[in-house]
């Protein structure tokens, strides 16, 4: 089973421009902030919203194609999906919340509540296969729905940030049964989500999307370990620069320049880790390689270590010991002075 998706829609002055290769066996998740247009595509792939332009080809069927005047309605895909406000029935207990989309394939209304019980029973909700959705945690009423787009056998499943509407305290244990059913389940899968947490403990590949494009793919370590954007960089925690590489020397895009240890030449990408950046409040003796002055921006105290953000060209965030803020007397307002050492920065093309 494979997806094969180009999906090209307008909504106002919001373009969205995605091409999707997913084959079964792998779950992706679709990363990115806020607005980016991780729910519209979902629901462009699900034929909730209408394609302007392009394809959706599932299993070698053909699911949507403006320019040939095909459009298969959402309940004729073999598709499931899992909202994050789970849409179950407020009138139906579990039992026959999971049984409906099996009595919507014609499943006896025997047969659709005996398979109905077994899901709930693998969700460990044996227990409360009478219960109504007011009666059920956000966990609980999570794996019902979940529950609900597994029994029957789509070929592709949808999750939008399936963790939503769950409390912290339920969340990782759902992770981990999300994780389990996601593995068993033979069919193409997609998740939506906009937390990092959750991409990177369930999916297998990563699809960052900002502005309603794809900026970057591949395992979660390879995203966060050479970050496209400045959005997956404050992600991973580091900071990202462009510019343009002549020789030892990079030319930033947004201003200065950086000193490589090694000749590089063309369009870079540099990543620096905060904890290589050093702050001093004087000028440092000797040929420093990179250093210039700024004004702390901001400091940020977690625990035994400070994100300290320093207005400068270009801005950074360094990551020092909270006893380096008190010794070094390092509050917001303070002039510091940046070094770091060539060999700390990582180079990749841009």
């Amino acid at each position: 089973m494979s997806l094969e998706a180009r999906v090209r829609l307008r909504r106002g002055t919001f373009e969205l421009d995605v091409e999707l290769a997913l084959e079964a066996g792998e779950t992706a998740a679709i990363l990115g902030p806020n607005g980016c247009g991780k729910t519209t595509l979902l629901h462009a792939l699900a034929g909730l919203v209408p394609l302007d332009e392009g394809r959706v080809v599932l299993d070698g069927v053909v699911m949507e194609d403006p320019a040939d005047g095909i459009a298969v309605p959402t309940e004729q895909r073999p598709i499931a999906v899992v909202f994050q406000n789970q849409l179950l029935f407020p009138h139906m207990s579990a039992v026959d919340n999971v049984a409906f989309g099996l009595r919507c394939h014609g499943r006896p209304r025997a047969e659709a509540r005996r398979i109905a019980r077994r899901w709930l029973e693998s969700m460990g909700l044996a227990d409360q296969v009478r219960a109504r959705p007011d009666a059920l945690s956000g966990g609980q009423g999570q794996r019902v729905a979940l529950a609900r787009a597994l029994a029957v056998e789509p070929r592709m499943l949808l999750l939008d940030e399936p963790l939503a509407a769950v409390d912290v305290q339920g969340r990782a244990e759902l992770r981990r049964d999300l994780r389990r059913h996601l593995a068993s389940f033979g069919g193409v899968r997609l998740l939506v989500t906009h937390d990092p947490l959750e991409a990177f403990a369930l999916a297998d590949r990563v699809i960052v999307l900002e502005q309603g494009r794809v900026v970057q793919t591949g395992t979660p370590a390879a995203v966060t370990g050479r970050p496209r954007s400045r959005w997956v960089a404050d992600l991973a925690g580091v900071n990202l620069f462009h510019g343009h590489a002549e020789r030892d020397r990079v030319m930033l895009d947004d201003g200065g320049e950086l000193i490589v240890p090694d000749a590089v030449a063309g369009d870079v990408f540099a990543v620096i880790h905060p904890r290589a950046i050093a702050l001093l409040r004087v000028k440092p003796e000797g040929t420093p390689r990179n250093v210039w002055q700024g004004t702390i921006d901001e400091i940020d105290v977690t625990g035994p270590t400070a994100r300290i953000r320093v207005g400068t060209v270009p801005p950074v965030v360094a990551e020092v010991t909270t006893a380096s803020v008190d010794a070094l007397g390092l509050v917001p307002g303070a002039h510091v002075w940046i070094t770091i050492k060539a060999t700390e920065i990582v180079l990749y093309p841009g």
